[in-house]
This record gives structure tokens, C-alpha cells and sequence, in this order.
């Protein structure tokens, strides 16, 4: 039941933003139900996709865990060390400065880096299924994006070097806190120290 509720949330979650990638099905919509409308439907059915996402991976976690291959214990250590610079990216993505005009979209690479390090420490059927269909969705729309005439995120000022420095400052403080408090309490696997 927890990974089929997990699938459905992925089918739910990756489709909306799919549609998004979209720009002709995307106008259509907006234009038959006007913006508003079209961003309170998109932002309900991510919602909806993403409550599936997490109740059906933790009820899959608690009942149903699905091992497919045992990943060598160095693997953590290399997940841990990958998402200091997920974090950084993800914040520089809000936080414009040099970095984002190097990566030019550093929330997907982001969400590619986040989603490959966690392939890379979790052997079990339902984190390749997530992790998997993630990666696959944020290489997706990053391809589209260079097909694509705007930019596809938010019109944020690109600052200099000291957007850098808090973006990666920010981003420091956010991966301890990730890994010491929201990892070990919400998701019940410790990251530091274990």
C-alpha cells in the first residue's frame, strides 16, 4: 500500500511539474482558467502529490521495505559530502549571485545532486523509485529548459560575491540543521555521528 501511495504521489507531483515544462499546454490552461486558477490547481495537486510521496514512502519504510542491492557503508559518506553543496545550490537558487549565474539553474542541480546521493547510499526498491523518478524528472526539465524562450523560475535580482557568501553561509547552516535535527527526528535515519 505505501509504495503504490508513493508512486501515485510521484505520478501526481512529477505530472504537474511536467506540465509546467509545457509552455503551449501551460498558456492554454491559463488562458481557459486564468492565472490564478492555474497556479491554485498546480500548487493543490503538488501538494496532494507530495503528502502521497511522504506518507506511502514512510508507511513503505515501516511495513514493506523491498531490499534490491546493499550499497557499500562509504556511500553514506559520500551522500553526506554531496549535500553541502545540494544545500548551497538550493539557497543560491534563491539567494542570486555568481553561483547562479555559473550554474544557471542550481535548484534543479539541486534536486539532481540531492536525488543521485541518496541513489547512491539507498539500496531498497522504494528510494530507487523515489530518488530515481526525481533525478529523472529534474534532468527532464532541465533539458527543456534550454528549449524554452524564458527562464522558468521566478524574476530574483542576481546580486555579486556577497549573495555568494550568503547563499553559501545560509546554506552551511541549513545542511547542520538538516543533518543533525530534520534528517535523525523526521526521517528517522541519523546522518552525523553514525
Amino acid at each position: 500500500m505505501g509504495l503504490s501511495g508513493m508512486i501515485l504521489g510521484l505520478v501526481l507531483f512529477i505530472g504537474v511539474h511536467l506540465v509546467s515544462t509545457r509552455r503551449e499546454v501551460r498558456a492554454r490552461l491559463i488562458a481557459q482558467h486564468g492565472e490564478s486558477l492555474y497556479k491554485l490547481g498546480f500548487a493543490l495537486v503538488a501538494v496532494v502529490g507530495l503528502a502521497l510521496i511522504v506518507w506511502g514512502f514512510a508507511t513503505y519504510r515501516a511495513t514493506g521495505w523491498i531490499d534490491v542491492w546493499y550499497p557499500p557503508k562509504m556511500m553514506r559518506h559520500i551522500t553526506v559530502a554531496l549535500m553541502l553543496p545540494a544545500v548551497i545550490l538550493l539557497v543560491a537558487a534563491y539567494i542570486r549571485g555568481g553561483i547562479y549565474r555559473v550554474v544557471k539553474h542550481p535548484m534543479l542541480t539541486a534536486v539532481k545532486l540531492w536525488a543521485l546521493a541518496h541513489l547512491l547510499s539507498n539500496g531498497d526498491l522504494g528510494s530507487i523509485i523515489l530518488f530515481g523518478s526525481l533525478l529523472g524528472w529534474a534532468v527532464v526539465d532541465r533539458i527543456s529548459l534550454k528549449h524554452r524562450a524564458d527562464a522558468g523560475g521566478p524574476p530574483i535580482p542576481v546580486g555579486g560575491i556577497g549573495n555568494d557568501a550568503i547563499a553559501v553561509a545560509v546554506g552551511i547552516v541549513a545542511y547542520l540543521a538538516l543533518g543533525f535535527a530534520f534528517h535523525p527526528v523526521v526521517i528517522g535515519v541519523p546522518v552525523f555521528g553514525a
